[in-house]
C-alpha cells in the first residue's frame, strides 16, 4: 500500500467476495488492494472518503450502437461515452452497425477506430459485423482485435447491414468457429416476422403482434442448432421472449455453447403501459407483456440469462413517428441503464450485487474482458462508480447527455443516482461535470 497514489474508502464496497466496508487503494489506474475500512492510509495517497454511498465496479456495456461515422446526427462517441459516463458506465462495445460504413472490414474498424480515438470520455472495444458476402472478412477482423461478430437472421432495417439466411448463417458460424470466435446473434426468423400481421398505425397492441415470441423462439432453435453442430461460441442478444427460456436452459445442460442478454427496457417497461403512437417504446424484438417480464427476471435469477445490456439504439427524433410500421425501432439507455435496472431490481428483492453481476461482471466475461474489468479486486482496472442507491430523481430528457434526447423513461422516478464515475483512477464526471476524454480504444484480449 506504500505506493498507492489514490485511495476511496466506504462503509459498502461491492466486491466479488460481497459488500463490505473497504479501503480500496489505487497505483498507476490499477486496483493494488482491497483492505480493511480502518487501514492506513499512506501520507502521499490522496483519500476520497465516500461514506455511506455505494462503490462499485464501473458497468461494462457490451451492446450500443455509437453510429459514428456516418450517421453522427443519430449519435456519436462524444455525446454516447459522456452518457454512458454519467450512467456508471466505464467500458462499451460498439456494434457494427449503424455507422457508415459499418464495421464489416479492416479497413472500415479503421476508420471507426480514427473516429473514436479523441472523442472517447469511457473504454471503447468493437464488434465486427456478419453479412453474407464477408466471410473472408472474418479472421482478418478478429486479428484485428474486435470483440466477435454481429448477425441479423431478418432484416436489420439499415441496407448495408443484410441479414444471414440459414445457410450463410452455417458458412460464416464455421469460420468464426475456426478460431473459436463469438457470434452474437439478432434471433427473430423472417418467415415468422412475415407470416405476422403486420397492421401498421399507432396502436401498440399492433406492432406487439407484428413481432410474435415464436419468431424469436424459431431463430434461437436454429441459432442453437447450428452452434451444436458446430462446437461454436454463440450468443442471443436481447432476449425479449420468454418463451425461449426452456429451449436455452436444455441446450446449455447438453453443453452448447450459448450465452444470453436481455435489456433494461424488457426489465422495467410492459405492453401494458406504452402509450399508442408513443415509438419510443419501439424496439425490435418488442416491450413485452408483464406476465412475460417475469420470466425474463427468473432467468436472470437462476443463470439463464448472463447479463444486461442497454442496446442503446438511437435516432433523430423525427423518426420517432407516431406509426410504429415505420418509425426506427431503438431505445436510448445508456445514461439510464442503471437506475432503471436497480428501481426494478429492488423492487423484486434483488440487491446491488446482483445488478453489479448482470450489467459488470457478466458482460466484462462475455467480451474477454474479466481479468481487467468488471470486479473491484486487486490488477483490475481502477474504473469505478459511485452510487446512491436509495436517492431518486425524475427523468427530465433535457438532463440527458446522448445527442438526440428521446426516452421511453421521460417522467418516471427511478432509485440510484450515480454521484461520480472513475476511470483507471481518474474520476471523469462528477455531479454532471465531466473532464476531457480520457477513454482509451480496446482490443480483444489475445
Amino acid at each position: 500500500m506504500s505506493d498507492a497514489e489514490l485511495v476511496l474508502r466506504s462503509t459498502r464496497v461491492i466486491t466479488p467476495e460481497g459488500t463490505r466496508a473497504a479501503t480500496v487503494t489505487v497505483s498507476a489506474g490499477t486496483i493494488t488492494a482491497v483492505l480493511p475500512y480502518d487501514a492506513e492510509v499512506p501520507a502521499a495517497a490522496r483519500l476520497e472518503d465516500l461514506g455511506d454511498h455505494v462503490l462499485l465496479p464501473g458497468l461494462v456495456d457490451t451492446h450500443v450502437h455509437v453510429n459514428d461515422p456516418g450517421r453522427t446526427e443519430w449519435e456519436g462517441f462524444w455525446t454516447a461515452t459522456r452518457a454512458a459516463a454519467a450512467g456508471g458506465i466505464t467500458t462499451l462495445i460498439d456494434m457494427p452497425l449503424n455507422s457508415l460504413p459499418p464495421t464489416t472490414t479492416v479497413e472500415h474498424l479503421r476508420i471507426k477506430q480514427d473516429v473514436a480515438r479523441d472523442k472517447a470520455h469511457v473504454d471503447v472495444g468493437f464488434w465486427g459485423g456478419a453479412l453474407p458476402d464477408n466471410v473472408k472478412d472474418l479472421r482478418p477482423l478478429h486479428d484485428a482485435g474486435v470483440f466477435g461478430f454481429k448477425a441479423f437472421l431478418s432484416p436489420s432495417g439499415v441496407d448495408e447491414f443484410p441479414h444471414l439466411d440459414q445457410d450463410q448463417l452455417a458458412r460464416s458460424l464455421a469460420e468464426i468457429a475456426g478460431f473459436d470466435g463469438l457470434l452474437i446473434v439478432h434471433a427473430e426468423d423472417p418467415h415468422h416476422l412475415a407470416a405476422a400481421p403486420q397492421q401498421g398505425g399507432p396502436k401498440y397492441a399492433d406492432f406487439l403482434a407484428s413481432r410474435p415470441r415464436d419468431a424469436e423462439d424459431t431463430a434461437i432453435a436454429h441459432l442453437v442448432a447450428q452452434a451444436r453442430r458446430l462446437d461454436a461460441r454463440v450468443h442471443v442478444l436481447h432476449l425479449s421472449s420468454g418463451d425461449a427460456l426452456p429451449l436455452i436452459r436444455a441446450a446449455r445442460a447438453e453443453g452448447v455453447r450459448v450465452t444470453v442478454e436481455t435489456c433494461p427496457h424488457y426489465l422495467t417497461l410492459t405492453a401494458e403501459e406504452v402509450p399508442d403512437g408513443a415509438s419510443e417504446f419501439k424496439c425490435c424484438p418488442p416491450i413485452r407483456e408483464a406476465a412475460n417480464q417475469d420470466l425474463l427476471w427468473e432467468a436472470l435469477a437462476d443463470g439463464t440469462i448472463d447479463c444486461v445490456v442497454t442496446d442503446h439504439s438511437p435516432s433523430t427524433a423525427d423518426l420517432k413517428t407516431d406509426d410504429f410500421a415505420t418509425a426506427w425501432g431503438g431505445i436510448s439507455g445508456l445514461q439510464l441503464s442503471l437506475s432503471a435496472v436497480w428501481t426494478a431490481a429492488r423492487a423484486r428483492g434483488y440487491g446491488l450485487e446482483d445488478v453489479v453481476r448482470w450489467m459488470s461482471a457478466k458482460t466484462a466475461a462475455l467480451a474477454g474482458l474479466g481479468a481487467r474489468k468488471g470486479a473491484i479486486a486487486p490488477g483490475h482496472d481502477a474504473d469505478f462508480a459511485v452510487l446512491a442507491p436509495d436517492e431518486t430523481f425524475t427523468v427530465d430528457p433535457a438532463g440527458l447527455q446522448h445527442r438526440n434526447r428521446v426516452t421511453a423513461y421521460a417522467g418516471k422516478t427511478l432509485h440510484g443516482v450515480v454521484k461520480s464515475t472513475w476511470l483507471r483512477g481518474e474520476r471523469i464526471v462528477a455531479d454532471g461535470a465531466f473532464t476531457a476524454p480520457k477513454g482509451t480504444l480496446l482490443a480483444r484480449p489475445q
